[in-house]
């Protein structure tokens, strides 16, 4: 295994207290299923941080990753698209999304 690669993403929540305190919560017990999807994927460590209604994701991963891979895997995992589904009732693509994405790869302007 290589260098572990890092991806910075961003995401909006429906700007509400509620639907905010709801998604947090749900995030402090990820269903073991999504878990196990996600660090089957490549990917090694994941971190979430919110401003306001905006996140910001930050994932290591190694070289088996890939995102049409975690897309494909996770498109035939019945558990991962409840969660999915039940996730987007509180998130909503930035406005440079791309039409049915929700999280968006950040473009990285410095590094020190």
């Amino acid at each position: 295994m290589g260098d572990l690669k890092r991806y910075g993403l961003a995401l909006d929540l429906v700007d509400d207290k509620e639907s905010i305190a709801t998604y947090e919560a749900y995030h402090k017990n990820v269903w073991p299923e999504v878990i196990e999807s996600i660090k089957s994927s490549g990917i090694h460590h994941m971190e979430i941080y919110r401003a306001g209604n905006r996140l910001f994701m930050i994932m290591e991963v190694d070289d088996s990753f890939s995102f049409q891979r975690k897309k494909e895997a996770d498109s035939k995992n019945p558990k991962v698209q409840e969660w999915e589904a039940l996730m987007g009732e509180y998130q909503r693509a930035i406005p440079v999304a791309k039409p049915g994405d929700k999280w968006v790869v950040m473009d990285k302007i410095f590094d020190l």
